[in-house]
C-alpha cells in the first residue's frame, strides 16, 4: 500500500491502491470470460466437424484415387519442393525490383495526370493515354510482346534475359494502375489544401511534396498493398520466356514425369507467401478506418 501525505501532514493511504472492484463488476467479468471461452470451445468444435465432414466426402469422392495420385503424389512433392523454392527466390527478388520501380513510375504518371495549366497539356494527354492502354491490354499479352517479342528485333544493346524482360513487362503494367491509385489519392485531396500551403509562400511544387502527396500517399496505401500482392502473383508469368522461378521449375518436373504435383506444390508455395501480405494489408486497412473514425487522420 502507498501512503500520501495531505496538507497537515498527516499519512493516508493512496485512494488509488485502495480501489477494489465491487461484487456486480466482477461478476460481469466473470461472465464476460466464461462467455468467451464458450464460443472460443463451439467455433473449434464447429470448425472440427466441418473439417471432418469434407476429409469424408473428398476421400470417399468417385475418383479421389486417382486425383490422389495425380495431384497430391508425396514423391513427387518431396521432390518438386526444394526445386520451386530455389525458383521462388527469382520470384521474390522480381517483386522487390519491380515493386519499387512500379511505385516510382506510378507516382511519376499520376503527377504528369495531375499538373495545371495548358502547357502540360501534352503531358497529361500521353500520361493518359499511357494509362489507359496498358490498363487495357492483357498483361500476359504484354509479356509475350516484350519477352518473346523485343529479341526479334535483335536490337544492338538490347537485353534478352527473359528476366529483365519479364520484369519490364510487369512494371509497364502495373505502373498504370499505381498510377491511378496515385491520382485518385491526389484528387481527393481538399484543394483548400493546396491553398493554404500556397497562402503559407510555399510554391505549386513545394505544396505539392509536402503536402498534398503525404496526405494522398497515406490515404492509398490498403490498395497499393493489393496491387503489390498481385504483382508478387503475377512474377510467375515471366516463366513464359523460359526464366526458371518456381512455376517452371516445377513445369519441368510435369513435363519430365507427367505428374501434376509440382504445380500443386508451387501453387501452395505462392499462396503462403501471400497470405502474411494479404493480412497485413487488411491490418492497415482497419487500422487506418479505425484512425479515420476517431479523427485521427484526414
Amino acid at each position: 500500500m502507498t501512503l500520501t501525505k495531505d496538507e497537515s501532514g498527516a499519512e493516508t493511504p493512496d485512494p488509488v491502491d485502495t480501489y477494489t472492484p465491487s461484487a456486480r463488476r466482477l461478476e460481469r467479468e466473470r461472465h464476460k470470460r466464461a462467455r468467451s471461452r464458450r464460443a472460443t470451445a463451439i467455433a473449434a468444435v464447429s470448425t472440427l466437424a466441418t473439417a471432418v465432414v469434407l476429409y469424408l466426402v473428398v476421400v470417399n469422392a468417385p475418383g479421389w484415387p486417382r486425383t490422389k495420385e495425380t495431384f497430391f503424389n508425396g514423391q513427387y512433392a518431396r521432390e518438386a519442393l526444394p526445386k520451386v523454392l530455389e525458383g521462388l527466390w527469382l520470384n521474390v527478388r522480381l517483386l522487390l525490383i519491380c515493386g519499387a520501380a512500379v511505385l516510382v513510375l506510378g507516382m511519376l504518371i499520376a503527377i504528369a495526370r495531375t499538373l495545371r495549366g495548358p502547357v502540360f497539356f501534352p503531358l497529361r494527354f500521353l500520361a493518359a493515354a499511357y494509362t489507359d492502354f496498358f490498363r487495357g491490354l492483357p498483361l500476359i499479352i504484354n509479356l509475350m510482346i516484350v519477352v518473346l517479342g523485343v529479341p526479334a528485333l535483335r536490337l544492338q544493346g538490347v537485353t534478352v534475359d527473359p528476366v529483365w524482360l519479364g520484369g519490364t513487362a510487369l512494371t509497364l503494367t502495373y505502373s498504370a494502375y499505381v498510377a491511378e491509385v496515385f491520382r485518385a489519392g491526389i484528387e481527393s485531396v481538399h484543394p483548400s489544401q493546396r491553398a493554404a500551403a500556397r497562402s503559407l509562400g510555399l510554391s505549386n511544387r513545394q505544396a505539392l511534396r509536402y503536402v498534398v502527396l503525404p496526405q494522398a500517399v497515406r490515404r492509398q496505401v490498403p490498395p497499393l498493398l493489393n496491387d503489390l500482392v498481385s504483382l508478387q502473383k503475377d512474377t510467375g508469368l515471366v516463366s513464359i520466356g523460359g526464366a526458371v522461378d518456381a512455376v517452371r521449375a516445377a513445369d519441368i518436373i510435369v513435363g519430365r514425369s507427367l505428374n501434376y504435383t509440382p504445380y500443386i506444390v508451387a501453387g501452395l508455395v505462392f499462396v503462403a507467401l501471400t497470405i502474411p501480405m494479404t493480412r497485413f494489408t487488411d491490418w492497415v486497412t482497419a487500422r487506418m478506418d479505425r484512425q479515420r473514425a476517431q479523427g485521427g487522420t484526414t
